[in-house]
């Protein structure tokens, strides 16, 4: 059973280039208005649409069919500045919007919901306040997790909590939108996801991959990722207020360095240090602006400077939806607020500099690449549980709390009760011996390859995550395996019984159409047999270290007879 996700309330904004061009560029959008990229259609009008213009076609075909067709390139910094109004406008409703893309934000929906009454209320809220901010017209769709609910938007419908997987099981597979996965689940017979949710996950891996593995966990009415919800800290904040108005943004910049130093004092006073940072802006007719900045480290008093310049320079040179490009009026008052924040346990300063500016220089690169790019743009590896390389690690989005997916704790090397043996030369060949800690299917710890049989001592405590890889662990995990083949002396495909028998010895490995590769040290088998208690969701395999006549030394897996290249040591 898939567990599932946040409920959610998404806001898109259809045809959203095309609505931005329109703000940005002064063309008509209720005419033939077509947005390429890479030489095909990304988004077009609805007045295109009647002229029989849709999305993918090459621009030659689409302007075959609507010859008054105005072409706009796409320019992701264009959307970004015109969505900026809609962001702001739904902030007035709820509080926490996450944008996931230009065009598309969304935000938790327990919080509206109580507050306006129900979610189909709170869904009305929305649509009004960005009709009568904007004069942009935006649908709402509401479910467990943020996929979900981004499919009901299309419609404009509210799923019942806990009936998303069925909501989900008429949408066609293109939803997904990956097109290579697409392909190759319609040429299977895989039309509606649905179909996809009842594959075994464990199947899904290894056929599709882990693109494969995370489109099937959407599939099933979950997200790899829950949204992101804003929880207020103490007050902690500091403003000012101006005499004289700030028109510069660098001005506005400068003053934001005083106020940043105020804010590390008066966090310092607490022990506390600033990882997310909201940014208010005040005009002098009253008009707020407002915006959350997050940060994976500690924000220092320069990088809030540098990250009230990146935002003040939003919001002035940014296309406004029905209004000039710039605020209404300069700005009287600054005030940022640490939105969140964790204990300081304080830095050692270096030799040359303080500890830590190298990383803060990276950190300001991947937040300004993310600004231009989207926030999926820069991501970062996340090690959590698992028994395998590949489902250990998760990758986030730079910024996001680095939490694991699965905890999982710490053990000492070697692992207690457990006895690691040098890679075998093929010229040796001892008896395999199984050893088992207790009688659970999960208590195999290890296969113990010796002319003379060892027993195991138990260990007091056992550690987590039985039956995963011992340390040192593989240098390149791929993300997708390579197909390959094992073969003995006699050219006979190498097998595992039932009781971990191999049918013959290694001696020759073949990747894929490569040349075979002579074997000169191997170890294993052994055995991982996870969830073998929920048939659709077990997996079943044993892995091997190999080390080949080039020096390459591979983790491999047998599964059904089909044996897979998963990791590379270094």
């Amino acid at each position: 059973m898939v567990e599932a996700g946040v409920r959610t309330l998404l806001v898109w904004c259809p045809d959203w280039p095309v609505v931005a061009a329109s703000v940005a560029g002064g063309v008509v959008e209720s005419g033939a208005l077509a947005v390429m990229f890479g030489n095909r259609v990304l988004a077009c009008s609805e007045g295109a649409r009647r002229e029989g213009v849709r999305r993918g076609l090459r621009r030659r075909e689409a302007q075959g069919r609507c010859p008054q067709l105005v072409v706009v390139e796409h320019d992701p910094g264009r959307d970004a500045r015109a969505f900026e109004p809609v962001v702001a406008a739904v902030e007035e409703v709820a509080a926490g919007v996450e944008v996931l893309r230009p065009g598309v934000c969304a935000v938790a929906a327990r919080g509206p919901g109580r507050y306006f009454g129900g979610e189909e209320a709170a869904a009305e809220r929305i649509v009004e306040q960005v009709a009568l901010a904007t004069s942009v017209e935006c649908q709402i769709g509401i479910a467990d997790g943020v996929f979900a609910a981004g499919i009901a938007a299309r419609t404009g419908r509210v799923v019942e909590a806990g009936a998303s997987r069925d909501f989900l099981s008429g949408v066609p597979v293109e939803s997904l939108e990956e097109p290579q996965l697409t392909d190759l689940l319609k040429r299977l017979g895989i039309k509606t996801l649905g179909d996809f949710a009842a594959l075994p996950p464990g199947d899904v891996l290894t056929r599709f991959g882990f693109e494969g593995a995370l489109a099937h966990r959407l599939a099933s009415g979950a997200d790899h990722r829950p949204l992101a919800v804003r929880r207020p800290p103490p007050d902690l904040a500091v403003e000012e207020t101006y005499d004289e108005t700030l028109d510069r943004v660098d001005v506005a910049a400068f003053a934001g360095k005083v106020l940043a130093e105020r804010l590390h004092e008066r966090l310092a006073a607490y022990g506390l240090a600033c990882t997310r940072l909201g940014i208010e802006a005040v005009t002098a007719d009253g008009q707020e602006l407002f915006r959350v900045w997050r940060h994976d480290g500690l924000l220092t008093s320069a990088a809030i400077a540098e990250r009230v310049r990146w935002q003040l320079d939003g919001w002035l040179t940014g296309a406004r939806l029905g209004k000039a490009a710039q605020p209404t009026a300069g700005l009287v008052r600054l005030r940022l607020v640490p939105d969140g924040v964790l204990a300081h346990v304080g830095l050692q300063p270096g030799l040359w500099g303080e500890t830590g500016d190298e990383r803060e220089r990276a950190h300001r690169a991947f937040s300004r690449v993310q600004g231009l790019l989207g926030p999926d743009s820069v991501l970062t590896a996340v090690i959590g549980g698992g028994r395998s390389g590949d489902d250990q690690v998760r990758l986030v989005p730079w910024g996001d709390e680095r939490v694991p997916e699965r905890p999982a704790t710490g053990h000492k090397d070697p692992i207690p009760g457990l006895e690691t043996v040098p890679l075998l030369d093929k010229t040796e060949r001892p008896p395999l011996r199984l050893e088992w800690t207790d009688g659970s299917r999960d208590g195999f710890t290890m296969i113990e390859v010796s002319r003379r049989r060892k027993r195991a001592a138990k260990p007091a405590e056992p550690p987590p995550w039985p039956g995963r890889l011992p340390k040192p662990l593989p240098a390149i995990v791929l993300p997708h395996p390579l197909p390959a083949a094992v073969h003995d002396e006699n050219g006979q495909l190498v097998t595992v019984t039932a009781r971990l028998e191999l049918s013959g010895t290694p001696d020759v490995l073949r990747i894929a159409r490569q040349a075979p590769v002579a074997i000169t040290g191997w170890a294993g088998p052994w055995p991982v047999d996870e969830r073998w208690w929920a048939a659709a969701e077990a997996r079943r395999r044993v892995r091997f270290q190999m080390v080949l006549e080039d020096g390459r030394a591979l983790l491999l897996s047998l599964s059904a007879g089909r044996w897979m290249v998963e990791a590379l040591y270094d």
